[in-house]
């Protein structure tokens, strides 16, 4: 006999993963899509989002042996400013096609604290090729940078990785502030250093490509010390941003997300440092989980009627719904 389960979702710049369960318990089947879901003039597109989630529920669900999710948590990135269409067509669509009664739709920033801190007051810094910082007190959230690497996003990856190819073509320049050991291995990883804005500007995935850098300048940092000093900068970036949205109050914890931290020692020591010097009164703690793992958190303290964390339209929104 199959009982009500939940349906956790975690949609980010790569595609979508999916895992269903019964409250209480871990995670009973998952399921991911390479395809990241599209944006459109609402924003993220709902009915792409459904296309792709329905048959990857529904696969979970008859592995599982899980009925009907009467709950679900969407953890999307871009929620914050280009969620209208979700909040408007996503909880109908959910209830028609899988039965759903109860959606939170989140902030992937709010389902990223939720895997790393669960529901306590504190801190978490996503970082991957973007940077975002988020906190709550339990009574709102705070949330720091996450603007996009044209206009933000300082100490992420994609800042990182141009950092570090700015101070190769200084290098190729004859310009102060130069690096040839990180022009080597830009044009190791992207061909002659002339050629490289032709390779950069014109590309959809720019983020991306120069987040692919990050790791160069990290390996160079050793021994190359304006590699160390980006860094430092960025180390100091991040912990300004956490220290923008840790409550003052209390007893706080500081926690890290993200494939960024694979970086290690060359990001994380100096990191340390900074936020152990801006927030001393925070507690720095592993993160719990990921932000598939919190939207799973989410959906299971949901549907036990404890969830604490804040509910705001943009961040974490709950909404009962019928079916038709």
């Amino acid at each position: 006999m199959t009982v009500p389960g939940y349906l956790a979702v975690d949609s980010g710049g790569s595609g979508l993963r999916v895992a269903v369960g019964v409250p209480g318990r871990a995670p009973a089947a998952q399921r991911e899509s390479r395809e990241p879901v599209r944006t459109g003039a609402r924003g993220i597109d709902a009915a792409h989002l459904m296309a792709q989630l329905v048959p990857l529920a529904r696969a979970c669900a008859a592995e599982a042996d899980v009925g009907e999710p009467a709950t679900a948590v969407i953890g999307a990135a871009g929620f914050t400013t280009l969620g209208d269409d979700l909040r408007a067509e996503l909880p109908g669509a959910l209830a028609r096609e899988l039965g759903v009664r109860r959606v939170a739709l989140a902030a992937d920033a709010v389902t990223a604290y939720a895997g790393a801190l669960g529901q306590r007051p504190g801190a978490v810094l996503a970082a991957g090729t973007g940077l975002i910082a988020v906190g709550t007190d339990l009574s709102s959230w705070r949330r720091a940078d996450g603007w996009g690497h044209l206009l933000g996003d300082c100490g992420g990856g994609a800042w990182i990785g141009r950092a570090g190819l700015e101070a190769a073509l200084r290098a190729h320049d004859g310009r102060d502030g130069g690096s040839a050991p990180l022009l080597r291995c830009a044009e190791e990883q992207f061909g002659a250093a002339r050629d490289l804005p032709g390779q950069l500007y014109p590309r959809t995935d720019r983020p991306a490509v120069l987040a692919s850098f990050a790791p160069r300048v990290a390996a160079c940092a050793a021994h190359d010390p304006v590699a160390a000093g980006i860094l430092r900068d960025a180390a100091r970036h991040m912990a300004e941003s956490a220290a923008a949205v840790c409550p003052a109050d209390g007893e706080s914890r500081v926690a890290f997300t993200g494939g960024l931290f694979r970086l290690g020692a060359p990001l994380l020591v100096p990191l340390r440092e900074q936020l152990a010097a801006r927030l001393p009164y925070a507690r720095q703690v592993p993160a719990e989980g990921d932000p598939l793992h919190g939207s799973v958190r989410i959906a299971t303290d949901l549907a036990a009627g404890r969830l604490t964390l804040p509910g705001e339209p943009t961040m974490l929104h709950v909404i009962s719904v019928q079916r038709d």
